[in-house]
């Protein structure tokens, strides 16, 4: 019968037609005292019975709504997590809920919770699991109010409780796509409330209030996600599990160590989830070297400790590569970004069908987008097959950054699409009517913020903005200064200052030696790897840049850049390194090309075999000496003889 019922709700369009006829009646039950009141013509209803009378009717007109296919769906959803049946719970998470989605409720709200409590005995705990799914469709497809907001808090934090506060381990057994979506949705409605909450002019008097109240300011606090999240990774243990692990400790040693909650699935793949969570959170508030410091256990490689979703690695990648990009270490992170992305281009036929696959595929335009900007930055050698996808979609983008402070707002353009959205830790005052009210009064012409009403409000993505573009405008006068040493073994101070006084602003030496003495610090930075792809003492990197013996955060002084020069007294020596071409892995890219094609070839049919139709002329026809190749005359480059 189970098998039945999946048929029956993640069949073809075709045949949820058919099943529409079949009526799904489960009575609402009403509350004993109500019943009695209506045996009763003389007693007057208060106005809590007629409420009640009233939420009855309209929870049976809300059910009565219900398609018949959403409910036999809901009933074996509910069956499946009671019998903790893994495959069949899958299967109606990535299946059975899209289909019905796109089919149902594409443009609206599914049924709430109190709605189809009678279809699964008003089970709690599968109704805190199907609210976490009901609000996260009303903030993906539609547009969530304040309420949703708050009730979205308050259902999460019903569900760790449960998960974090019963006697012992729970009973529960989830997939770990869903388990992964619990903690990045959790994050992201925290991350969408935090920047509903720092916009206070375009609330209504009802929205001041509820985020003035207690219950406002406690609600998705940046204290109570960090809380939620690491007291789940103390829960299960999941730093020690994954340190036994790298130590090589057996599978007994490893259970001893982690406890019985650590070696639940449900709660070692939440630990573990909740570490790639706090990279985010970290990066979101700015913490860019903590963000780094939690993920010294997981490494940033692309083997997993089990089967992890591919979101998980995508967004594993691009926020440590947010990190290393603002602590300026671009080789990391651009290093970072081509390993991820290879990743996901070998893997992409495995994930194109996936629910994930649009999230996934933005965010890897966004690391694209990040490395020109790292490729703008600190030119460095990269994989061919990412660096031509780079080309192709951001070639314009990086022309014009190249040419210097003009490209400025190109450079801000592709900043603020490609970074996450940050939050700030703190709310504004609203249980403050007079500090808001000052928050909210327009800057005066002569406020060095007029400019950007942003600023005012303290906008976290404008001030980290600001100080990616510091960095990029310092490095504007190097491009030139770079093209012209190149030309050049050795040169005069003064030539040099003359060749940059182009347009006779008046450049002085002390000017171009300052530029040289940035040119120099762009040149060197603290990193992991060399562009070599091997560390200092010659140990092999990975594919994405990691040596798992070394920590995210540390790393030493390496050149990154091509040219070198010594200023000796007035004279400029220039010494300028080439890294050689990478044979190796050019000739298996063109060998498994040539292959291809060779296959492609093999597997065409022939040409369909056609008799002569024409009739060869006689010999006797055909001008003497046309028939035969001519042998004298003036023979032309490629070995035939020229015709006169």
């Amino acid at each position: 019968m189970a098998h039945q019922r999946v048929a029956l709700w993640a069949a073809e369009p075709d045949l949820d037609d058919d099943i529409n006829d079949t009526d799904v009646d489960i009575p609402i039950p009403m509350p004993s005292s109500t019943n009695e009141m209506y045996d009763d013509p003389n007693l007057q209803l208060d106005e809590g019975s007629l409420q009640a009378m009233q939420q009855h009717i309209a929870q049976q007109a809300a059910f009565a709504q219900v398609p018949d296919v959403v409910k036999r769906f809901i009933v074996h959803f509910h069956q499946a997590v009671l019998d903790n049946n893994l495959q069949e719970v899958t299967l109606a998470y990535e299946s059975g809920w899209t289909r019905l989605t796109e089919k149902y409720y594409a443009k609206t709200e599914w049924p709430e919770a109190e709605t189809i409590a009678p279809l699964v005995n008003d089970d709690q705990i599968f109704l805190i699991l199907y609210r976490e799914l009901y609000y996260r469709h009303v903030y993906s497809r539609l547009q969530p109010n304040v309420d949703d907001r708050f009730h979205s808090y308050e259902n999460s934090c019903e569900l760790f409780n449960y998960l974090l506060n019963s006697d012992g381990p729970v009973s529960l057994s989830l997939p770990a796509n869903w388990l992964w979506d619990i903690i990045d949705e959790f994050i992201y409605q925290f991350q969408s409330f935090s920047l509903f909450r720092s916009r206070p002019a375009s609330k209504t008097d009802d929205e001041l209030t509820m985020l003035g109240s207690e219950g406002g300011a406690q609600a998705w606090s940046s204290y109570s996600v960090l809380n939620v999240l690491y007291s789940l990774i103390q829960k299960s243990r999941a730093n020690e599990w994954l340190k036994a692990r790298a130590e090589g400790k057996t599978d007994e040693e490893i259970e001893e160590i982690v406890g019985e909650y650590g070696t639940k699935p449900l709660y070692r793949m939440l630990g573990y989830f909740s570490i790639i969570g706090l990279l985010r959170v970290h990066v979101l508030l700015g913490d860019f070297t903590l963000a780094l410091k939690v993920m010294e256990n997981v490494g940033l490689g692309q083997k997993a400790p089990f089967t992890a979703p591919t979101a998980v690695h995508v967004s594993t990648a691009y926020h440590a590569g947010i990190c290393y990009f603002m602590l300026r270490r671009i080789p990391d992170a651009a290093r970072v970004f081509t390993g991820v992305l290879n990743w996901v281009m070998r893997a992409r036929q495995y994930h194109t069908r996936s629910y994930q696959y649009d999230q996934i595929n933005k965010t890897a335009d966004r690391m694209y987008a990040l490395l020109a900007l790292c490729h703008v930055l600190a030119p460095t050698r990269l994989d061919d097959n990412v660096m031509n996808i780079v080309r192709e979609r951001y070639g314009d983008q990086m022309g014009r950054m190249g040419r210097g402070e003009e490209g400025l707002s190109t450079f801000e353009e592709l900043f603020l699409y490609a970074c996450p959205k940050f939050i700030c830790a703190n709310s504004p005052p609203y249980d403050d009517p007079v500090a808001l009210a000052s928050m909210l009064i327009p800057p005066t012409p002569t406020s060095p913020s007029s400019q950007n009403p942003s600023v005012v409000l303290g906008d976290p993505t404008q001030r980290h903005l600001r100080t990616a573009s510091s960095h990029f405008i310092s490095l504007t006068p190097v491009s030139s200064l770079k093209s012209l040493l190149k030309l050049y073994t050795s040169l005069d101070a003064q030539k040099l200052t003359g060749f940059l006084d182009t347009s006779g602003a008046g450049v002085d030496e002390e000017e171009v030696l300052s530029w040289m003495m940035v040119m120099k610090n762009a040149g060197r930075c603290v990193g992991r790897v060399t562009t070599g792809g091997t560390a200092a003492n010659g140990e092999k990197d990975n594919d994405d840049g990691s040596r798992p013996t070394e920590s995210l955060l540390g790393g030493e002084w390496m050149s990154i850049s091509d040219l070198n020069f010594v200023i000796d007294q007035n004279m400029v020596h220039i010494a300028e390194s080439t890294v050689g071409r990478r044979y190796a892995g050019w000739f298996i890219r063109n060998s498994e090309h040539a292959a291809r094609v060779l296959d492609g070839i093999k597997a065409s049919p022939l040409p369909p075999r056609t008799a002569p139709t024409q009739v060869q002329k006689k010999s006797a026809d055909v001008p003497k000496g046309e028939g035969a190749p001519r042998t004298t005359g003036q023979k032309v480059a490629w070995g035939g003889v020229k015709v006169a």
